[in-house]
């Protein structure tokens, strides 16, 4: 099953270029979900975003001296952790420029360019040869894509056998309130995303592209906190917000953050899968 999504990658750059950056800028340097164990988890920000990225490096089992690709590198904050922490070289792709450079700019100041490059590519048309890499993740954009049934047979294509593959994502959780459907809409219409993938269209879509071996967790409670505290930082930034999309749109996007965080229907999950 082709699991469809719609914008065109500059219309994913245009998002992370432009109130990405805003937002990045209220969040810190590692610009995901957190993960709070549960709802007495007082950790801040950055533990929980950390403790989503170490459980992400944890369940791709990367092994020293590897290579591994991150699609949809972002800024690069995941990938230098996985580099440090497991010793593997990294090679990140980004439709955005502006993260590319910020990217490798972080790789450089960290001293881990010789282990982490980042480069402009579109991942449902890379250019890597097959079977070039030993593992490969995706950190939060895969609701990006175009289409993502075509990424992960490009991601399976670039992956030699036995290869490790983890995903998170946000998802679209059934059934759907005519209130969730607003609110799942408001995201797609203002992130560049067309539509939130499910876990069913997941296994689908992993099995159609000979990934074996899948693990599926469903991590919505432990991630749900994100988006309220996300808006609590923009919130700080309204000014600078308003001044790119305007009063209105500012305030509908952090009120539509709310609702989002509180929506069931909204969800999350992070998978681990092997190339047959």
């Amino acid at each position: 099953m082709t699991i469809e999504q719609s914008p065109a990658p500059g219309d994913v750059a245009d998002v992370y270029d432009g109130i990405g950056q805003i937002y990045g800028s209220t969040w810190g340097p590692n610009y995901h979900y957190g993960y709070w164990d549960d709802d007495d988890d007082q950790s801040s920000i950055e533990v929980a975003t950390d403790r989503l990225t170490d459980m992400m490096i944890s369940g791709l089992a990367a092994q020293p001296g590897q290579r591994v690709l991150d699609v949809g590198c972002g800024c690069g904050h995941p990938a230098l952790r996985l580099a440090r922490t497991a010793g593997v070289h990294v090679v990140g792709i980004s439709v955005s420029h502006v993260q590319v450079q910020q990217a490798n700019e972080a790789a450089a100041e960290a001293g881990l360019a010789d282990q982490a490059t980042f480069q402009f590519t579109d991942a449902m048309d890379m250019s890597f040869p097959d079977a070039s890499f030993d593992a490969a993740w995706a950190f939060e954009s895969m609701w990006h894509m175009p289409d993502r049934g075509r990424v992960l047979s490009e991601i399976a294509r670039v992956l030699r056998p036995g290869g490790r593959l983890a995903i998170a994502d946000v998802i679209e959780r059934g059934p759907v309130s005519p209130e969730g459907r607003e609110v799942l809409d408001h995201i797609c219409a203002n992130y560049a995303v067309k539509s939130l993938g499910t876990i069913d269209e997941y296994r689908e879509s992993l099995a159609a592209n000979g990934f074996v071996d899948v693990e599926i967790r469903d991590i919505t409670d432990n991630c749900a906190r994100t988006t309220a505290l996300m808006a609590d930082g923009v919130e700080t930034q309204f000014d600078k917000l308003a001044e790119l999309v305007g009063q209105e749109q500012a305030a509908s996007l952090i009120d539509y953050m709310r609702r989002a965080a509180a929506a069931p229907e909204s969800g999350y999950l992070i998978l681990t899968a092997t190339k047959g």
